[in-house]
């Protein structure tokens, strides 16, 4: 099954069409860390992290796993652990996924630049909530009731097309 952004605006599946929001900085085939774009390209999809204390455990086929509090993910490029989920301490810093906000109550991993990890090329690239579509850092922003429906109809071999 794939997943297709159109027009920036727009992630459809099958007959669904979803209203969402991306980057910042629109959509970039050259995408580096911290530039507010939304990567360019086909992308498997990953595991999905949720908060328990927020939401019951979404309805899906694909991996799951329940977000702590001490939960993170990498965005520092100095990092070993460069994009991928670390425990966050004095020595570990990253993206909360943690949060006082309802933006990572649920979310994707979207696997960009998550196998042969290439340094400044992007990290934290997901799927997650939002209320307003608000431009987001580089992810992918759908309303709660809209990626709980998704979840349900994608699969571990679901790809996702951005372009």
């Amino acid at each position: 099954m794939l997943l297709k952004l159109k027009n920036k605006e727009y992630l459809i599946v099958d007959e669904f069409k979803f209203k969402c929001s991306i980057g910042k900085k629109g959509l970039n085939s050259k995408k580096k860390e911290g530039d507010n774009c939304t990567p360019i390209g086909v992308f498997k999809i990953g595991k999905v992290y949720y908060r328990p204390d927020r939401v019951k455990k979404p309805d899906t086929i694909l991996k799951t796993k329940i977000i702590k509090k001490n939960m993170g993910w990498c965005n520092d490029p100095y990092n070993k652990n460069y994009n991928k989920e670390i425990i966050l301490n004095k020595k570990n810093k990253g993206e909360k996924l943690f949060r006082k906000n309802n933006v990572y109550d649920i979310l994707i991993v979207i696997e960009y630049n998550t196998e042969k990890v290439k340094l400044f090329k992007g990290s934290a690239i997901f799927i997650h909530l939002t209320k307003n579509y608000k431009p987001t850092q580089g992810c992918i922003a759908l309303k709660k009731n809209d990626l709980l429906i998704l979840l349900k109809i994608i699969d571990k071999k679901s790809k996702i097309k951005i372009c």
